[in-house]
């Protein structure tokens, strides 16, 4: 590892990793960004899990946020080889009926479907979608006072529901269905208090910007946003794992793209008894089992939304969804979990040789599991894809143990950096002014476990450095 003295260095090449050091290095501070693994990308990366030439998405698939995000938005990565496909439609929810709702471009196109909930669904959606940059300038980050009071105030009665309470709104299977599907990313029980929040921005943002898949896979975005990084100067090292603060080259400050865990683990001795006391309390979520598939054919879904969208939610009614993510979040694997499901091949010829395609999906299941839930994901989708068991060439698993270690960002197999409850909204890490300081003047976090959370925007680490610019003359930076 390089000796000479840096402004800033960034552990952790994830999206908010990256996110932090192009925001350091535009304002002309010297950034090395340093990565535990041989690539870069944290959950951007893309690798033949199963065989040859059939390209997966390791961890995030398709990226509703990385066109809806303030940050990357703003970023010339197309100049820096980021391309984006856009599937007919962005998601798909079929039924056992042979039916299927779905969230095209088009608000009026997909309420039309819901019949008698259209206006509802009008009602509850559009005003997010009109309103959506200034929504997330307020949203997109960490408590403060709103640029946008009266917009952030309509958004947040809705946004600060449980995801029930807003189905209840709702008559029909379609629309409760569409609704449920969105809301389980939360990953946590429907009945929680701004468990609404995820379903209202993900419609929202899938029909300004639709949920677009990168060309060639999510390494592809880490890619873009590392050759931005390097041509605004900044340096970066693979296959340097940190795992002492002290291994560090000389540094003004540093930031991490880790979760508290981790961060303990790394420089606890630098942090007051209580920080570290609050980072010990921090709660993680539900975690992740996850399937990739090689296939002979697409996958022969019996609606025919369903192969016409990138994203495709399996869970029949909102009934048997709510179900499934309460089941998990208390421990107790759903014997129908709700699987979330992508066919990229379909719409990005690249994924796979000619003639062949990939299928990628995860359902959620109780934190830290081992339990082999692949029986259970390819019942869910045979049970709307008749024959799919059958195209089958090989395929590749990982439990929440097995994703920690992949990456170890995701304890218990959270990938969100810790559960996005109500109690952890705008408090993650710890209850502080500012949640990206630490107890240390010169350490700061800048991972997914800050606000905003999980998700492929770069948010986090965007509000993290700008926080590192506005204490410059503080630390004596520059």
């Amino acid at each position: 590892m390089c000796k000479m003295k840096y402004d800033a260095i960034i552990v952790g090449s994830g999206p908010n990793g990256l996110a932090a050091a192009i925001t350091l290095q535009q304002a002309g501070v010297s950034v090395l960004l340093l990565e535990g693994k041989d690539t870069i990308g944290g959950g951007l990366r893309t690798q033949e899990l199963t065989l040859p030439g059939f390209k997966h998405d390791v961890c995030s698939a398709i990226h509703p946020m990385a066109m809806g995000s303030p940050f990357f938005s703003k970023l010339p990565l197309a100049k820096h080889g980021l391309q984006f496909i856009q599937a007919p439609l962005a998601a798909a929810h079929p039924f056992d009926d042979g039916k299927a709702a779905f969230l095209s471009k088009s608000i009026e196109e997909t309420a039309s479907y819901l019949g008698k909930d259209k206006e509802t669904y009008l009602k509850l959606i559009q005003p997010v979608v009109n309103h959506w940059d200034e929504i997330a300038e307020d949203t997109m980050g960490p408590l403060s006072f709103p640029s946008h009071p009266f917009l952030l105030a309509q958004f947040g009665l809705n946004a600060i529901r449980s995801a029930n309470a807003i189905a209840a709104k709702f008559k029909t299977k379609e629309a409760k269905g569409l609704w449920g599907g969105m809301s389980a990313h939360a990953i946590q029980p429907l009945c929680n208090w701004a468990s609404a929040a995820i379903g209202l921005i993900l419609s929202a943002v899938g029909h300004k910007h639709g949920w677009p898949i990168p060309k060639g896979g999510s390494q592809a975005i880490a890619n873009a946003l590392a050759s931005y990084f390097i041509s605004l100067g900044g340096q970066i090292e693979t296959g340097i794992m940190v795992k002492n603060i002290k291994e560090l080259p000389p540094h003004r400050v540093v930031l991490f793209d880790v979760t508290p865990k981790q961060l303990i683990s790394i420089a606890g001795a630098e942090f007051s008894s209580l920080y570290k006391w609050q980072l010990e309390r921090y709660r993680h979520g539900m975690g992740v089992f996850k399937v990739d598939w090689a296939l002979s054919e697409p996958t022969p879904f019996t609606a025919d939304a369903c192969k016409k969208a990138a994203t495709v939610h399996l869970g029949n009614t909102y009934q048997e969804i709510e179900s499934s993510e309460l089941s998990s979040s208390q421990g107790i694997h759903p014997e129908k979990p709700f699987v979330l499901f992508s066919q990229q091949s379909l719409f990005d010829k690249s994924r796979a040789p000619e003639g062949k395609h990939t299928a990628w999906a995860y359902c959620h299941v109780p934190h830290g599991s081992t339990k082999d839930m692949t029986d259970a994901i390819e019942n869910q989708i045979e049970r709307f894809a008749p024959g799919f068991k059958d195209t089958i060439l090989a395929k590749h698993r990982m439990n929440t143990v097995q994703m920690e270690a992949y990456n170890p960002n995701y304890i218990g197999g959270d990938i969100n950096g810790g559960i996005i409850d109500l109690a952890q909204l705008y408090t993650r890490p710890a209850v502080k002014i500012s949640p990206y300081r630490t107890s240390s003047k010169r350490i700061y976090i800048c991972s997914s476990s800050t606000p905003p959370g999980g998700g492929v925007h770069g948010m986090c680490g965007y509000h993290a450095a700008k926080t590192v610019l506005s204490d410059i003359y503080k630390i004596n930076l520059l």
